[in-house]
């Protein structure tokens, strides 16, 4: 019996230890009554903390934040590497974006990338149109015009895409119909499409600039420029600005509020062949007949440096990242950090194997350049040429139809106006506000300008006969008629006398006949 209060006692001992522990993360529901909300919010915490151990396992995979370039090894130069090296020590993903499509019978081709970079959009000179996703290489749909085509673009999406054609612009959907036929783009050379404010913007033989709302199909704005047929045209992204490079070595600037270009810049002696501008909108690149290729800074509109060639360059493009793509015949180079400052060297070398380059035009989010040539397509690797990261609102590459959907509702409702345009887009919607004593001056200024013009008007009418009639229509015909009949003037003037004389006869005659049928008292009455 004295042994059961220790038996007792190591049974409660075992029993306790037993016990589970309340783990401390439940230690805030301890004030939940509701077992049901408990368990939800049970659920809830251990969700939370799974996925946040799967972000810091996926984190030390996920791609860089900075684009990667390509880096020499030894004595060896950047520009000595060629494009099969690079395809070879890339992954077999980025390796299958690097290709050539040998189309030589319906060249040369111009290529342009959709603002995700999804999509490519060929164009051949023959007639051939062509849109892809290219890096699956799924063809979307294809169609021959049988007519001349000399550029094509996409519009707000992939979905609708415009062609340059012999004598107007056609714009086709995904599935190569044509929508609609713009008659008023006559003879178009280059298109370009202003994406927040839905413009497509067209010039050709006739140097005439036109803007048209693709939204509402309405003609925004006609410019003629005076300066004979263009076939150089790009868009400055920052402002939606467009530069056009003419024969006589200027290019201008315009916007659709104004008639006349609003900037003109004489960069070379000869015919302005290409032109690109910076995705900040700070440096402009043009290339002449004269073999040079400068650098411009657009807000001092003074020349950076410049960049001598053996050959005139025929095509040119900035990538998101700044690198500079230069094409000469079948040559391609590649500048890196080339607008800033004055480069050394090129950064990439490549010789293309289809003929002479027509177009080039960096992808979207990629480190991909598409060349257009005489006898195809290129698709070449640029490492550290596009931005390694997206923004979903602007473009998203992996969006699905009913985000693609969704965006372009959000884009309309966004829709810029085109009086916006202007070369200074921060200036829309400040107010500036005058000091007092300045807007006294200005009144005081405008009022005296008007009480002058008035004092002028005022002097001017007291100078002018009056002409009270003498210049109406009528009087003017009988002048006319008068002058007509001249020789007759004597003749007719005896004539009317003559008939004047009989008629003051006739009345005198009858007022004394009237007088003697009257009595003599009567006569003062008739006088």
């Amino acid at each position: 019996m004295a042994d059961e209060p220790a038996e007792q006692e190591l049974l409660t001992l075992q029993a306790s230890s037993r016990k589970k522990k309340k783990p401390k993360q439940d230690a805030y529901l301890g004030g939940v009554s509701d077992r049901k909300l408990k368990g939800q919010l049970r659920h809830t915490e251990r969700l939370y903390k799974e996925a946040n151990k799967a972000a810091a396992t996926i984190n030390q995979w996920l791609a860089p934040s900075e684009a990667g370039f390509v880096e020499a090894e030894g004595i060896e130069e950047t520009w000595q590497i060629q494009q099969q090296q690079i395809v070879a020590a890339v992954e077999q993903g980025a390796a299958r974006k690097a290709f050539d499509l040998s189309l030589p019978d319906l060249g040369p081709y111009r290529c342009t990338y959709s603002r995700a970079g999804r999509h490519m959009l060929l164009g051949g000179e023959k007639g051939h149109l062509a849109v892809m996703e290219w890096q699956s290489g799924h063809l979307t749909c294809e169609v021959q015009v049988k007519e001349t085509t000399r550029d094509v673009t996409f519009l707000h999406s992939e979905q609708f895409f415009a062609a340059a054609q012999k004598k107007y612009v056609y714009i086709y959907d995904k599935r190569g119909l044509e929508v609609h036929c713009l008659r008023g783009h006559a003879a178009p050379e280059v298109l370009e499409f202003l994406p927040h404010h839905f413009l497509l913007s067209s010039i050709g033989e006739q140097g005439v600039l036109h803007y048209q709302d693709t939204s509402t199909g309405q003609v925004v704005a006609t410019h003629r420029t005076r300066l004979g047929p263009c076939d150089v045209m790009r868009q400055n992204p920052h402002n939606a600005v467009l530069c056009c490079g003419h024969a006589n070595g200027t290019v201008t600037m315009w916007t659709p509020n104004i008639t006349t270009p609003v900037v003109k810049m004489l960069c070379h002696r000869g015919a302005v062949k290409a032109l690109a501008v910076d995705p900040t909108g700070h440096q402009l690149v043009t290339a002449g007949v004269d073999r040079q290729v400068k650098v411009w800074d657009i807000r001092t509109f003074k020349p950076l440096h410049a960049y001598f060639a053996n050959s005139p360059a025929t095509s040119l493009d900035i990538s998101q990242r700044g690198i500079l793509a230069v094409g000469q015949g079948r040559r391609l180079q590649l500048w890196r950090d080339c607008l800033s400052r004055k480069a050394a060297a090129p950064y990439l070398t490549h010789m293309l194997p289809l003929g002479g380059i027509s177009s080039l035009r960096f992808c979207p989010y990629e480190d991909v350049l598409g060349v257009g040539t005489a006898g195809g397509v290129s698709s070449v690797l640029v490492p550290g040429a596009g931005e390694p990261n997206f923004d979903s609102f602007v473009a998203n590459p992996y969006a699905s139809i009913k985000e693609r959907r969704e965006q372009e509702v959000a884009q309309l409702l966004d829709k810029l106006q085109p009086d916006t345009i202007m070369l200074d887009p921060d200036t829309v919607g400040k107010v500036l506000k005058e000091p007092v004593d300045v807007a006294a001056q200005r009144r005081q200024e405008e009022a005296a300008a008007n009480a002058a013009r008035l004092a002028s008007q005022r002097d001017k009418a007291d100078e002018r006969a009056k002409m009270k009639g003498r210049n109406k229509p009528t009087r003017r015909q009988k002048k006319k008629q008068m002058n007509i009949i001249e020789d007759k003037k004597p003749l007719l003037r005896a004539k009317i006398q003559e008939e004047e004389r009989a008629r003051k006869e006739v009345a005198q005659e009858a007022k004394r006949q009237k007088l003697e049928s009257v009595p003599r008292a009567l006569h003062r009455l008739y006088q």
